[in-house]
């Protein structure tokens, strides 16, 4: 336990300022190509999660959609990201056709290639969306603040206080007491970065993106465990040495992104 907490704090140490200066100095192109790197990443544990190690033919077709769909939220028109995630599935669906044998008619790797496509790419592709506004840049470090700082919360504060588990079925480690923290510590960071860095962002929306997305990357957190759970695997991967896999990091960013642009687009001035 002692040494898996040191493996999450040095990989933080690491990857953190990473992160950091290619969203702060990379410029919109940079961060594209890291996202798209991440989804691909993301897709790769999601399919060998799901197929195991056979399975190549859905392994190939997700990358690719997973790929496409990223390019296509690149244009900043959100019609042609439909176009491309509709177009992806009708492909899935139809190249399974003629793959079809009287020994295995099975119709699961379409719906799990499916769910994949629509899970990973399409919801990631907002955080795309998200950068490319005026003030993109300051929003991504608002979704992330949103994300991070109440997973940290959630981490001590369950570790320190936690009693009531919250749904020991899905995520065993994961409590009421802890909950509680993420959504403490999510309001208070936010409001701090706020105040510091987007002052015309009124206090009431602060607090509601706050409250709803810390409450949604909470769920985010908690489906991904059940697809973990689901396929028989502690992580998604090996690649964040005391995190797990990328799909381990990105399972609250995956929900919380469409959440914060669609609450950007529809309810702020």
């Amino acid at each position: 336990m002692a040494s898996s907490h040191l493996q999450r704090w040095l990989t933080a140490i690491v990857a953190v300022p990473i992160l950091f200066a290619l969203v702060l100095f990379g410029g919109e192109i940079l961060f594209f190509l890291l996202i798209l790197a991440v989804v691909l990443l993301g897709m790769e544990e999601y399919t060998r999660m799901s197929f195991g190690e056979g399975h190549p033919w859905e392994r190939w077709e997700g990358l690719l959609f997973a790929a496409a769909i990223c390019l296509a939220a690149r244009t900043g028109d959100p019609r042609i990201l439909m176009a491309v995630t509709v177009f992806s599935i009708l492909i899935v669906f139809m190249t399974y056709l003629p793959r079809i044998r009287e020994d295995r008619f099975d119709i699961l790797p379409v719906q799990k290639l499916a769910f994949g496509i629509l899970y990973i790419p399409l919801m990631m592709s907002h955080i795309i969306m998200i950068r490319q506004a005026p003030d993109g840049v300051l929003w991504i470090f608002f979704v992330l603040v949103l994300a991070f700082s109440g997973d940290v919360a959630a981490f001590y504060v369950g570790r320190t206080f936690g009693r009531n588990k919250l749904l020991p079925l899905v995520s065993p480690g994961k409590t009421v007491e802890g909950t509680l923290g993420l959504f403490a510590g999510s309001v208070v960071c936010c409001l701090i970065y706020r105040y510091f860095l987007l002052p015309d962002l009124p206090v009431v929306h602060t607090v509601a993106l706050a409250l709803a997305g810390s409450v949604i990357g909470q769920l985010g957190d908690l489906c991904e465990s059940a697809l973990k759970r689901a396929s028989g695997t502690k992580d998604s991967g090996t690649l964040l040495p005391g995190h797990g896999g990328f799909l381990d990091r990105l399972d609250c960013l995956i929900f919380i992104g469409p959440f914060v642009y669609y609450y950007k687009l529809f309810l702020l001035p």
